[in-house]
């Protein structure tokens, strides 16, 4: 799924990039999609945190509002191209620019209607928000990640 979207969006394009972000956040941090919109809960580039390990490779831990854990993802898999989406701290982090240069933040409805339109292209049926989550977890089995793990960090 994640192939498919990387291959169709075109990153050079606010929208598309922003689609990818908020796509890639939710599968490799096991989110459920909601959480990146909920107006209350927005998660703002404050909330964004780059760092290294301690085997000095980088990663990126998004803090998850009124939740008691956090979201680890690597930047290398997000692309560099998804650093900057939003535009001060308060804004919210799934942000794009439109055509006359105002500050718009995703909404779920509009992300799900342009993976969905990708995925139909390809072949393939629609996707609810929850299969990001279902995906994230599936891969992390499959490269043979302690199940406990995945556990908790789907929370």
């Amino acid at each position: 799924m994640l192939a498919a979207l990387k291959a169709t969006l075109i990153l050079s394009d606010p929208f598309d990039a922003c689609i990818w972000a908020v796509a890639s956040c939710a599968f490799f941090g096991m989110m459920r999609f909601g959480e990146a919109f909920n107006p209350l809960k927005h998660l703002t580039r404050a909330h964004a945190f780059f760092g290294h390990d301690l085997r000095s490779n980088p990663y990126a831990r998004l803090d998850l509002l009124l939740m008691h854990d956090s979201t680890y993802l690597q930047p290398k898999q997000l692309g560099p191209e998804n650093h900057n989406l939003c535009f001060s701290t308060n804004d919210p982090l799934f942000s794009w620019r439109d055509s006359k240069g105002d500050i718009r933040p995703m909404v779920k409805i509009r992300a799900l209607e342009r993976i969905n339109s990708i995925l139909m292209a390809w072949g393939w049926g629609t996707t609810f928000g929850h299969s990001f989550r279902i995906g994230g977890a599936s891969f992390y089995l499959t490269k043979k990640v302690d199940p406990e793990i995945v556990r908790i960090a789907g929370r």
